[in-house]
């Protein structure tokens, strides 16, 4: 893959920082990580949240899984993008639509895309399987999904 081993250096020690800081609920310590103009989204939960907005989304993401882990297996960096992949686990707390889950720890396959600025995330794209965490916490997938 492109990208000067350096740059691929830096970019895996920041993401290693954000991943240990969100797997300790820690808004601060994430949020520091996060360029001031950064851009957190996850399509597959319909959410978008930019500057200072972010704290607001990590609160709520904290919430909802506050036993959240991320384990990364592997990366690549291409043209200033770095993709990542492993696991998430946590136990929803809650739904979007209201609907109870189960109680149990779910386990999905994760992958986030990464950009950044001045040393810092600049923006991420957050991915997982939100049927297979519906599947887990017995809840219908359109349950997790915010309403646009």
């Amino acid at each position: 893959m492109g990208g000067t081993s350096p740059e691929l250096k830096e970019a895996v020690e920041i993401v290693a920082r954000l991943a240990e800081a969100k797997c300790r609920q820690d808004v601060a310590a994430s949020r520091a990580v996060y360029h001031r103009d950064a851009v957190l989204e996850s399509p597959p939960l319909g959410s978008r949240s930019a500057g200072p907005e972010i704290d607001s989304a990590l609160q709520s993401w904290f919430a909802f899984a506050p036993d959240y882990r991320v384990r990364l297996d592997g990366h690549g960096l291409d043209d200033g993008t770095l993709c990542c992949w492993g696991e998430i686990s946590f136990t929803p707390a809650f739904t979007a639509s209201g609907a109870e889950p189960n109680g149990a720890r779910v386990e999905v396959p994760v992958f986030i895309l990464f950009r950044f600025a001045d040393g810092q995330v600049a923006w991420e794209s957050f991915h997982f399987d939100v049927a297979g965490v519906a599947r887990q916490c017995g809840v219908a997938a359109s349950d997790l999904v915010r309403a646009s």
